[in-house]
């Protein structure tokens, strides 16, 4: 799927709140299912996100449908052909947003800042491997998003010591993966 066929599908999607983009055969909504997304055939790993086609100028085409709004789950996990530009101008119009995937991407802190302005919602988001991100754009993510409560940042570049930081921000985020050794004592105020 490319940049238009993608945007022309989720214009006519009125009712949708999942947009997943990772695999472009599957769109699910609250309500409509892509005929495609119901047939285990097109879930052929031959046509898995490595084929997707979506660019920042599909990105900016999505976000004019009506239905970005109400979105509450986006995952764009693995698509190369994004960058800030794009994310950017879909996720300041996704303010219902709740679950974000941008895992495999090469967002930069403009993206999480964008992210943290306009998601107030957000509870979840997917950092997996954006190794562009700094330890800054997650001290603005985290001190913003107030109800945020995981977060991916396997495979990221950020140091050890900026999770500690983030848990001082909040102390019940659940940092993945699982097992950074981040059980230290933090300073009871």
């Amino acid at each position: 799927m490319d940049d238009d066929s993608t945007a022309r599908l989720v214009h006519h999607a009125y009712s949708l709140k999942e947009l997943d983009i990772e695999n472009p055969w599957i769109f699910s909504s609250f309500g409509i299912v892509s005929q495609l997304a119901s047939i285990d055939a097109f879930h052929d790993s031959s046509r898995s996100r490595w084929g997707c086609q979506i660019t920042d100028n599909g990105l900016c085409q999505i976000s004019l449908a009506k239905c970005v709004s109400s979105l509450t789950s986006i995952s764009l996990w693995g698509i190369t052909g994004i960058t800030d530009k794009g994310v950017v101008e879909l996720i300041t119009r996704a303010n219902s947003l709740q679950h974000l995937n941008v895992g495999g991407t090469f967002i930069t802190d403009e993206s999480l800042s964008a992210i943290a302005d306009g998601c107030p919602r957000l509870k979840s988001i997917v950092l997996w491997s954006c190794r562009q991100v700094t330890e800054t754009g997650l001290f603005v993510l985290v001190s913003k998003c107030r109800k945020l409560e995981s977060i991916n940042v396997w495979g990221t570049r950020v140091p050890l010591d900026c999770f500690i930081g983030l848990l001082t921000i909040r102390p019940a985020l659940q940092i993945k993966p699982q097992g950074l050794p981040l059980n230290v004592m933090l300073p009871v105020v």
